[in-house]
Parts: C-alpha cells; structure tokens; sequence
C-alpha cells in the first residue's frame, strides 16, 4: 500500500496524458498506468498514417506540435507525444495494466494492477481508456473464430500476392484497400451498407470511387462476410440471401472497435443503453460515483466519431480543477 494519490489516471493515451499535465499544474499527487506503452493505440496505426487534424489540434499541455507539414504522420505524432512526457516529467508506469478498483467507504479507490503485491490507493480515478478496448467482431468470427480475419492493419505487404477482402466503409477500410491495390494485393470490400461513411477522407474518395468504377477493387455493398472456407469466402448480399463464393487468404475487418467500460461498470457507473455514453457532468466530467471521472473517447459512448484528441483533451483540465477543489 502507499500514501493515497489525488489521482490516478487509467490510459496513457493523448487525453490520459493531458489530465495528468493538467493534475501536476493544479499540484496534485497522481500517477498514470496503461496496460502498454505510451499512447499504445497510435502504434497499431497503419505505420505510414496521415492524420486528418492538424498538428496544432493535436497538441497538449502546452508544448508546440512544430513539424514543416500540415497534418502529422503517425511516427511524428508517437515522438511527439513522448517528448510531451519528458518534458512534463510525468509519472508515467506503463505495462502496468489496472485489473481492478475497489471503492472504500472511507471515499478511497484502491487499484490493482498487474504487478504483484501492488496496491495504490487514491482519492479520485480517471478513466482514459479510449475507444480501441475491443475490436467490433465480425458475426460469424463468433461461431467459427479464424487467425485468417485480421483487425489491425498496418501496411500492405505481407499480402502481397494474396486474395484479401476488407470489411468496413470507413475511413480505414478505404484507405487499406487502396494501399493494397498499389502493393500487388488482389483486393475486394464489403460493406453492409450501400454507401461510404461520411467521414472518408474527401482527397481519397474519388480514388476509391474510380477503382470500384472500373473493376480494379470489386465492391460488395449491402454485404457480409458469411463463413470462411479453405482459401475461400462467402459473401452475402442482405436483400438477396444467396452466397457468392470468392477466393480469400485473409479478411482485414476494419469494422471499428469499442471502449472497454469494465472498470466503470465494476465501480458501479451508469452507461445509457442507447448511446453508451457514462452517466457524467459535462462541466467536470465526473460520473454518477463521486471521484470517478471520465477523459477522451470513452465518454463518447458508441460514437467513437464524436469526441477525438482535439475535444477530448480539454476533458483533463476539467476534472483537475473539480479534484483541486474538492480536495
């Protein structure tokens, strides 16, 4: 056991490490854990990724984004978020996953983590999770699991040569099948709606619209992915029922991922069944348990498009001043 903190911060993602910038300006005592390294989700990013915000959108605590380019590649935006943490000299314990929380009485958290014999005490949590706790799987990934369907992408040439169908409309998804197409990938997509979402890149829509045009990226709208077979899979069409058998080594599914909430609702917090967003103040961001807050993606519930690091990293300077005050 230690000395309680003011706060411990679980995820060293952007808006993780912007409340624990925001708790060493306020002098509190804190520590952030994560179950990785340093902002882990960013590095299962495609590795040569673009962001669509600026570098300036990006930044916290402080310290200047300064790079020649508009938008930050995904190594830029790694190194940059590391310098953040040197700078600040932040106590940072990565690898150090929180696997429980217990709420005292006495108005105290004690977390578990994953090193042994540890417990800390605190009087107030942050959870900074983000949005990338479990992949959305696919429906048939549940009655026949597959090593061949894949849910990170990170770049196109292990599949050189090889048949690979990516699921999803997304950003992601459109922008691993054009880097596929120009690597010597045979490429097709799925889709369940018949549309792209709205928020694919508008400089790389007309590319993927004029290689499903002429064939180059077979398209399946309206579609899913129904079994996998040995060097196959069947498609099918939702207004149709009948399958259409094509040659597949492997399945991308870009189909998004969602928060991982089992700390919050361990600790008792509200989630709304329709919107998955935690019971919480907007103003402190302190949910329905008083001395658990919420930063980033997670309070977005099942719009992971609603909230990013630009928003959600004024989340820390929030609940800072709500622990500041209360203590």
């Amino acid at each position: 056991m230690t000395d309680p903190l003011d706060l411990a911060i679980v995820g060293a993602g952007p808006c993780g490490l912007a409340a624990a910038v925001a708790a060493k300006e306020r002098r509190l005592s804190y520590a952030v854990f994560d179950r990785g390294c340093i902002t882990e989700s960013l590095t299962h990013y495609p590795y040569y990724m673009t962001f669509f915000s600026t570098a300036e959108r990006l930044e916290i605590g402080g310290v200047p984004f300064t790079i020649p380019e508009a938008k930050p590649t995904r190594q830029q935006a790694l190194a940059y978020y590391r310098h953040v943490v040197g700078h600040h000299e932040l106590k940072v314990r990565q690898y150090e996953e929180v696997t429980g929380i217990e709420r005292h009485p006495a108005g105290e958290f004690i977390l578990h983590t994953r090193a042994p014999g540890v417990r800390i005490r605190t009087r107030s949590v942050v959870i900074a999770t983000g949005g990338f706790g479990k992949p959305n799987r696919l429906e048939q990934e549940d009655e026949q699991p597959h090593d061949r369907v894949i849910h990170y992408y990170k770049e196109p040439y292990p599949f050189f040569d090889q048949e690979v169908i990516v699921v999803g409309g997304g950003n992601s998804a459109v922008e691993a099948a054009l880097e596929l197409y120009r690597n010597g990938v045979r490429v097709r997509m799925v889709h369940f709606l018949d549309v792209f979402d709205r928020g694919v890149k508008p400089w790389v829509r007309p590319d993927i619209d004029n290689r499903i045009a002429s064939g180059e990226i077979p398209m399946h709208w309206r579609s899913r992915v129904a079994r996998l077979g040995p060097g196959t899979a069947a498609i099918v069409r939702d207004d149709r029922g009948a399958a259409t058998e094509v040659p597949c080594d492997w399945v991308l599914a870009m189909t998004g991922w969602r928060p991982d909430r089992t700390l919050l609702h361990s600790l008792g917090v509200h989630t709304d069944p329709v919107t998955g967003i935690p019971d919480h103040d907007r103003a402190t961001m302190e949910t329905n348990v008083p001395g658990v807050y919420i930063a980033g993606v997670i309070a977005a519930g099942f719009n992971a498009n609603k909230i990013f690091i630009e928003n959600g990293r004024q989340h820390g300077g929030l609940i800072a001043a709500a622990v500041a005050g209360r203590r």
